[in-house]
């Protein structure tokens, strides 16, 4: 199939690029528009408990007063706010509201500090809108109307709430976006120019991975639109990386393939023809495992997972296209002088270096074994202390954001949980009006629980049917302490509910206390499904039963290697309180598909090696001396381009560059390189059961089947070639 592929691409290169451009223009001139949605409680189906107590606040009390937007005022001085000051407040409050700013529904005053040096407006806004683009322009408006009422006073005055952590969000992730595409542009060229010496060669695969970016993100905007999922900016950047990092590696596969046959003697046409199908499967196999790996989150219970799963795989899915023919067809047009002024494609490098680590491993695979799995196991250690934050806002932008340093300086001047309190819906089940009566003593029962500040009746719907008790607890919201003390008011409240009536617990500690159920469920979901489907790639390319076990096996020790490292360098070496919620799952996909790639072709190239005829140890060190140079590239290269989202200056994706780029150089440079190849010597021919897919296959004279090297390594000198591309 990758040889026919090959034939028509090379044949009609022309076509070829045309076809592409013209889908190009006409996937992004009529895609939808991607807009991001940065509440958390969108990411959760309505079977939580905290959806339905939104859901019942909307009916119930459609008037009750949340704030979107909070703005802060305190003295320039840090004293405590004069009577003046106050009045100032008081007219900036009412003036704002007199704006009648698109989204606004109420402006009014909020309480002061009990120190007395911060006074708060506080903007409703319209809740069907919440995250999105429209409230983020009146957050922009109210942020600078605000600031200009104040000006001429003594007056500081910021604005927070979660519309201005929208707005934030968006402008951080605008700066991120720009700095990891540099980021990846640059490490990309400057890596590339060193591997092969040509310019050609550099820009390339960065002006065809751009176009191929387009048609992605173009088809991700209409799978976004038709399967109504949720958009976060975040995907945005985690695109960028995938693209340019994964469109990259299949690059070079083919490029190292390329060189190859022409130095063996072929036609620069035919030479392309070749490449294709010798590393066509092994792609293909590549590209299905991240694709299946990632449409594994479609089983997420998370908004954010479901609509990163499809789009990093439609992303994949193009990349993998592209680099079965788009890449193929300009090459061929240019032929060997995109390897210009270089001539080094001409000869066969030594691969010293990799000879002798292949030597190494032939002579000791037991020890190479238990080395390189005792680094992964000991690393592995640091996931016994890992725990998880959940505030997504907070941890998508950096803490110099306006908005941060409205939700800081409110935890000290309020009590921490005043920013976001919990509410407790108390209604009857029959219809019929509650007894007003038993109201206080259910609130005292609130009050007493472990961890909260306060708790009151704050009103009752018309109906009398349904109560709205506000819980304010001890601790912001994101909190581990205020999640647990959460999940404790709601045990009372459903233990101390009156005969007749149910309760209902919402507010921003209980939704992250349902994402806390969703993500531990998506542990145990989408992680063994992930695992399965890459087994059955494994097994079917390889026509083995035994590989697989070993190799997944493998990639996960790099998980939990790659998750180790991250708590010891986040959690212990920076004192964060936690890691992100949703990192150990992109983690597990990112590691475990993309780590599984250099694993493919690893065992790829030793299947190649023992179809020779050579014995399972001679094997595994030929395949790491012509397989290494490509894994260790295409392994730094994805590393580095991964490396790129610290740049961001978000804890998110600061935690995502690291663990996932961490994750890339174990899997290439420990597992793929000395522990999966070690342990398929130490196994032997029992590894490729049943299929024997390393028993050397008979050959016509003249006709012999030699390494097709799936990962475009240098075969050896020597070699003869026909016009087919086949070696003896």
């Amino acid at each position: 199939m990758f040889r026919r592929v090959g034939n028509v691409v090379v044949r009609h290169p022309v076509w070829t690029i045309v076809a592409w451009l013209i889908a190009a223009v006409a996937i992004v001139a009529t895609a939808p528009s991607l807009p991001s949605n940065s509440d958390e409680s969108s990411f959760l189906p309505k079977s939580y408990e905290s959806i339905k107590a939104a859901e019942l606040q909307e009916k119930a009390f459609p008037s009750a007063f949340t704030p979107s937007a909070i703005a802060l005022y305190q003295r320039t001085d840090g004293g405590r706010l004069t009577a003046a000051d106050q009045k100032d407040v008081a007219r900036i409050t009412s003036e704002l509201g007199g704006k009648h700013i698109d989204q606004v529904q109420k402006v009014v005053p909020g309480q002061p500090s009990k120190d007395g040096k911060y006074a708060m407006t506080l903007v409703q806004m319209d809740s069907k809108n919440a995250g999105q683009p429209k409230q983020v322009d009146a957050a922009k408006e109210l942020r600078k109307d605000v600031k200009d009422l104040a000006k001429g006073t003594h007056l500081d005055v910021k604005l927070g709430g979660s519309a201005a952590q929208a707005l934030d969000q968006e402008d951080s992730s605008k700066r991120g976006q720009a700095l990891i595409g540099i980021g990846t542009f640059v490490i990309i060229l400057v890596t590339l120019l060193i591997i092969f010496r040509a310019p050609i060669l550099a820009v390339l695969p960065l002006l065809l991975i751009g176009l191929v970016s387009a048609i992605a993100n173009g088809l991700i905007a209409y799978a976004t639109k038709l399967f109504d999922l949720q958009a976060n900016s975040s995907i945005s950047s985690i695109l960028i990386v995938v693209l340019f990092g994964v469109g990259t590696d299949y690059f070079l596969f083919l490029m190292f393939r390329y060189r190859e046959r022409l130095r063996a003697g072929d036609e620069p046409k035919q030479a392309m023809v070749n490449a294709v199908d010798r590393v066509g499967e092994a792609i293909a196999s590549a590209a299905g495992a991240v694709i299946i790996a990632f449409l594994a989150l479609v089983l997420s219970t998370l908004g954010f997972l479901k609509q990163m799963g499809p789009a990093l795989a439609i992303a994949v899915g193009v990349t993998l296209i592209a680099g079965l023919t788009l890449i193929p067809a300009v090459v061929s047009l240019i032929g060997p002088k995109v390897f210009w002024p270089s001539k080094s494609w001409q000869k066969e490098p030594e691969n010293a270096r990799f000879a002798a680590l292949g030597r190494g491993v032939q002579r000791r695979p037991a020890l190479t074994a238990v080395l390189s799995g005792l680094v992964l196991v000991v690393l592995s250690l640091g996931t016994l202390g890992f725990n998880a934050t959940f505030d997504l806002a907070s941890g998508s932008m950096p803490k110099t954001k306006e908005s941060m340093v409205v939700q800081d300086e409110m935890q000290q001047a309020y009590s921490a949980g005043a920013a976001a309190p919990t509410d407790v819906y108390l209604s009857s089940t029959d219809g019929k009006p509650l007894d007003k009566a038993a109201f206080g003593a259910y609130a005292q029962k609130l009050g007493a629980v472990e961890g909260v500040a306060n708790a009151r009746m704050a009103q009752v719907n018309k109906a009398g049917t349904t109560a709205d008790f506000t819980v304010t607890l001890k601790y912001e919201a994101s909190t581990d302490k205020a999640i647990d003390a959460v999940g404790q008011v709601r045990d009372v409240a459903h233990s101390a509910a009156p005969d007749g009536t149910e309760a209902l617990v919402g507010g921003m500690s209980s939704i992250f206390k349902d994402i806390d159920s969703a993500v531990n469920h998506d542990y145990r979901t989408v992680f063994p499904v992930a695992a399965l489907l890459i087994m059955v790639i494994l097994g079917l390319l390889l026509r083995s039963v035994v590989a697989p076990w070993y190799l997944i096996a493998s990639v996960g020790l790099g998980f939990g290697a790659t998750l180790g490292a991250t708590v010891w360098i986040f959690q212990e070496g920076q004192g964060h309180s936690g890691l992100m919620f949703m990192l150990p799952v992109i983690m597990y996909l990112f590691v475990v598909a993309i780590g599984t790639d250099y694993n493919i072709l690893m065992i790829a190239r030793l299947r190649e090696e023992a179809r020779e005829g050579r014995e399972p140890r001679e094997a595994a060190g030929m395949a790491l001396r012509h397989a290494g140079p490509t894994v260790a590239a295409a392994g730094f290269i994805l590393a580095a381009t991964f490396a790129t989202m610290m740049l961001a200056g978000n804890a998110l994706l600061t935690e995502m560059g690291f663990a996932v780029s961490f994750g890339i150089a174990v899997a290439a440079f420990v597992m793929a390189m000395f522990f999966t190849p070690s342990l398929t010597a130490l196994i032997g021919h029992a590894a490729w059961w049943p299929g024997h897919g390393d028993q050397a296959k008979p050959t016509a004279s003249g006709a012999g089947t030699g390494p097709s090297d799936a990962s475009g390594g240098a075969g050896r000198d020597s070699v003869t070639h026909d016009p087919a591309g086949r070696r003896g």
